[in-house]
């Protein structure tokens, strides 16, 4: 697997989306999925400068996630805004990159996102619950570079 465009079809973009929609509804946190064929540098490195490069440092409770994959290198990044850091626990992450990794491992790309996204929706509605005046403040749909 070494193409962006070969890594989800359409109906598993639509159902990641779909899932990043339904984790939005618990939370005030903001998910995003970007991909790109590679990260041409330190996958981590990459992965803040994508977080920067979609704006998702502008939120306002500073509760941005992206879950970022660097297809060609099989490396992904999950990076919480510092809202996030400041707040939870250093291994909070750990569920959810294992999920998704052993849904990579086993060629399931699409369920790895699928089920990291819930999973990250519902570790941040602990910590950034939903109320009635929230707006999704970033785009729902995957990024590509």
């Amino acid at each position: 697997m070494s193409k962006v465009e070969d890594f989800l079809t359409a109906k598993e973009e639509q159902e990641v989306i779909e899932a990043i929609r339904t984790a939005e509804k618990h939370t005030s946190g903001e998910i995003r999925v970007h991909l790109e064929e590679s990260a041409n540098t330190d996958p981590f490195n990459r992965a803040l400068e994508v977080f920067h490069l979609l704006k998702m440092d502008n939120t306002k409770a500073m509760n941005g996630v992206l879950i970022y994959v660097a297809v060609k290198d099989k490396n992904f990044v999950i990076y919480g805004d510092k809202g996030i850091n400041d707040v939870v626990p250093k291994d909070f992450w750990n569920n959810t990159k294992n999920i998704i990794q052993n849904h990579f491992k086993s060629g399931n790309y699409k369920q790895g996102l699928v089920d990291g996204i819930l999973k990250a929706g519902e570790a941040l509605e602990n910590h950034f619950p939903w109320h009635p005046n929230d707006e999704n403040e970033l785009s729902d749909n995957i990024s590509k570079g």
